[in-house]
C-alpha cells in the first residue's frame, strides 16, 4: 500500500506529531500552534448546499466519479465515506452507496 499523505485516515499515518510541533514564538506574547478543529466542527453544511445547488446530471456525475477514485478502497472506508455523505445529504449519501453497490443497510 502506498504512503497516505492525508490526515485523518483509518491507517494511523501522518498522525499529528505534538513532539515535532514548532515551539512557541515571543512577538508581543506567546504565540502557539492553532488547530483549526476546536472552532470548525461543521463539515457537512457547506458540501451538503453545493450538492443541493447541482442539477440531477451533475450529482450522478459526482456519484460515479466518486465509486470511480474509491476503487479498490477497503469497504469500511467506503462506508465511512457513504456515512459523511449522509451527514451532508441523505440524497447524497444514497446516490454514493448506489454508485459503490453498497447496500444503506450496511451503515451501522
Amino acid at each position: 500500500m502506498a504512503t497516505l499523505g492525508y490526515s485523518p485516515n483509518s491507517f494511523g499515518e501522518w498522525q499529528e506529531q505534538p513532539e515535532f510541533r514548532d515551539p512557541p514564538l515571543e512577538l508581543s506574547g506567546a504565540a502557539d500552534n492553532w488547530n483549526f478543529r476546536e472552532d470548525d466542527s461543521d463539515y457537512y453544511t457547506q458540501p451538503g448546499k453545493l450538492f443541493r445547488l447541482m442539477n440531477k446530471a451533475q450529482q450522478q456525475a459526482l456519484f460515479e466519479n466518486t465509486a470511480r477514485a474509491m476503487g479498490d478502497a477497503p469497504e469500511f472506508i467506503k462506508i465511512r465515506h457513504i456515512e459523511n455523505c449522509l451527514k451532508a445529504d441523505p440524497a447524497y449519501g444514497k446516490g454514493v452507496a448506489d454508485a459503490l453497490g453498497i447496500s444503506l443497510d450496511k451503515l451501522n
